[in-house]
This record gives C-alpha cells, structure tokens and sequence, in this order.
C-alpha cells in the first residue's frame, strides 16, 4: 500500500473563516450572482466566445475522501472511478452519493525517500468508451513505484479490481513533476502526461519519455501517426496533470509552472511547449505559445481539465479556486476566464465533466477524511 503522507494537509480554518466560506459558496451559487475579476491572461486571438455555460449551483456527493486524485467515468453512466493518491485505493462514485472500494493498485509508492516532499502516488484512471464489464474488462492507471512511474493495466468487472499488468514502464519518477493524466482520446488511443521530474533535461528530448505527452496503444505500443516515430505526441512539458478534447477534437491541457506563469495549451502533435527555455508566453522560435495563463500565487497551479460545451473548467490548487474559459469562434483561443468557489473548498483537483449531461465532478484535496466530492450544474 502507498504510503500515506500528512504534510500536504490543508491547516484547519478558524470557525469565523469556515462561516466566511460558506457565505462566499452561498453567493457564488445564488441566481445572478457576480462572479470574481479573472487574474489569467485573455484571450490569444480573436472571434466571439460562447456566454452561455456558467456554474448554476454546488452541492456535496460524497464527503470523507482522501486526497482523490483521478476520476474516469464508465461508459454512459454516471459511475465513476475515482484513485486516492496516497491509500492507492479505487472507488467506485456513484450519482446517487454512494460508492464503493473496488481494490488497490499494489506496488504503488508515494515517495523516492524524503517524506517531506512526497509527491507521486496512485494518480490518473482512464476507463476505455469500449468497457463493458464482461468483453472488455480492462482499465488502465498512471501511478508511482520504487522503480518509476508506471502505466498499467487491471480488469475490472463493474464489481471488483483484478491483475496487474504493466502497460508501460521507464518514465523517470522523483519527489515532485511526474504529470499522471490518462485519458482516451476521440481517436481511441491513450494519452499520457509525464512531469519532468525535476530534470530539466528531459522535456526537450524527444527521446525521453518524461517532459511529454504521450499516445500509446492498449499494449503501451507508440501509437501510429505519432510525429516522431515513438510513444512521443508532444514535449517541453513540465508537470502537466489534465486533459480534455473539445467538440473540434482539439486536445486542452493545463500544466503547473515554476515560479512564474502556469499555462493552459492547446496542443498540437509534434509541437514544443517551452520547458524549460520557456514559461509563459515566449518568443523563442519553435516553440508554442500558451493559450492562457496564471500566476501561482494570484488564482494559479491548475491541476485539471473538463470541457462542457466548448466551455473550460479547470480546477487549481495553490488557487483554491474553479476557472471558467469560453473557446472562441476559432477554436483556437479562450476568452477571460472567470472564477468560482474561491477559498469556498481548499485545493481543488480531481474533475470530469459527467457523460450525458451538463454537469461536473469535482474532487477537494485537503487531507485525510477532509475532502468531498462535489457537484456542479452547468446552465
């Protein structure tokens, strides 16, 4: 079992400054309510934004979660798998506020050695849109070991985890930046992101599996099409943790930044985002531009991704707060980006938008027992 970690806790609030949120989430959630000025940049282009598509109102799912890190849906329903990052434990969240253990991912290690700064863990799940439970068992995971970061496989029956299987291993794992995002792409292959576990080296070179997104097969294969004849689908990334695809098919990805600017990229295979010669916006040939970005400290350290109509949603962590960025007309850019839920609920991170409705799932990272489940209504 992963070690469990305790220093990444949320310190307690004061009984004045729990009131003080609650007002705040009450006012966020009631009709017509003002939402907070944005800190990210604007828009990186032109053409009208959608308006439409705001948050309407929050609500509890489940509470007593533990660092809940990823969350995959099963096809056409409202069940969710959800990983908690440091009991390596699985659930299944159901609509209704049940859920259920369904198994552990074993070998799971939450950290190199230095407690300290324990980062790694039971990360991303990725149920495959051909899962059935009977046919089709299989579900995939990222998470760390004593070794390095793994991508693996286990059979879930819609009861229970089983086997293990490892999809693809070699991926550089450290204290700190080891991505974890899995997601199935409309093309049917998985998507990976890898931090670079804090070596600078590794985003810009192709060859190395860390620093990157990566597309693979079911068996951990390089996917055919990708730009560089390997498992490589885009690099100079630096700690990447969610992605998401609009109505276009265009992939979205969020990515935690050093001290000055995290990023919201649109991405494009065989493209270069930066790392480490850029952070933020750059004018280094070659190399992509972010669509968005933030300042850690003032709203920042985006963690994940959904998309609900052609809306983004991206959940942050030093910013304790839920970001809301229009695509415009082109597809191409994002409007200004408007935030809820400010301080409302901690840290912010595990989020999916739920198949078949304008709704999203959105999971707190406070600390053992502390954090909850949350859903919110999209209109």
């Amino acid at each position: 079992m992963a070690q469990q970690v305790l220093h990444r806790v949320r310190p307690g609030v004061t009984a004045a400054a729990a009131v003080t949120a609650a007002l705040t989430a009450a006012l966020l959630q009631a009709p017509g309510a003002a939402a907070q000025p944005a800190s990210a940049g604007g828009p990186d282009g032109h053409g009208d934004v959608r308006q439409g598509g705001a948050p309407s109102g929050i609500s509890t799912l489940a509470g007593k979660w533990t660092f809940p890190w990823g969350m995959s849906f099963l096809p056409k329903t409202a069940k969710a798998l959800v990983t908690e990052r440091y009991t390596s434990a699985v659930w299944l969240q159901k609509s209704d506020g049940g859920r259920k253990k369904v198994g552990t991912v074993p070998n799971t290690v939450a950290d190199d050695g230095d407690a300290t700064t324990a980062s790694g863990g039971l990360l991303g799940v990725a149920v495959p849109p051909t899962w059935n439970g009977t046919t089709d068992k299989d579900v995939f995971f990222v998470h760390t070991t004593a070794t390095g970061t793994r991508v693996v496989k286990m059979r879930f029956d819609g009861t229970s985890l089983s086997g293990y299987t490892v999809v693809l291993g070699g991926i550089k794992f450290h204290s700190d930046h080891n991505g974890g995002a899995i997601a199935f792409g409309p093309d049917g292959y998985l998507y990976v992101t890898t931090g670079d576990a804090l070596d600078k080296t590794t985003p810009q070179d192709k060859n190395s599996l860390n620093g990157k997104i990566l597309r693979i097969t079911r068996t951990g294969a390089a996917a055919p099409g990708n730009p560089f004849g390997n498992r490589v689908y885009s690099y100079g990334h630096r700690n990447a943790e969610g992605l998401a695809w609009d109505s276009r098919g265009r992939l979205w990805e969020v990515e935690i930044g050093g001290s000055q600017w995290d990023e919201l990229n649109l991405v494009e295979k065989g493209g270069n985002y930066g790392w480490p010669a850029c952070e933020g916006k750059c004018s280094t040939a070659g190399m992509k531009n972010p669509k968005s970005v933030w300042k850690p400290e003032a709203g920042g350290v985006p963690s994940q991704i959904a998309i609900v109509n052609d809306v983004i949603y991206v959940s942050t962590l030093r910013g304790e707060r839920l970001w809301r960025l229009p695509i415009d007309a082109t597809g191409k850019a994002v409007g200004t980006a408007t935030s809820y839920y400010s301080g409302a609920y901690g840290r912010l991170r595990a989020l999916a938008k739920v198949p078949g409705a304008d709704q999203l799932w959105l999971g707190s990272s406070n600390g053992p027992g502390q954090d909850a489940i949350y859903k919110i209504d999209i209109r």
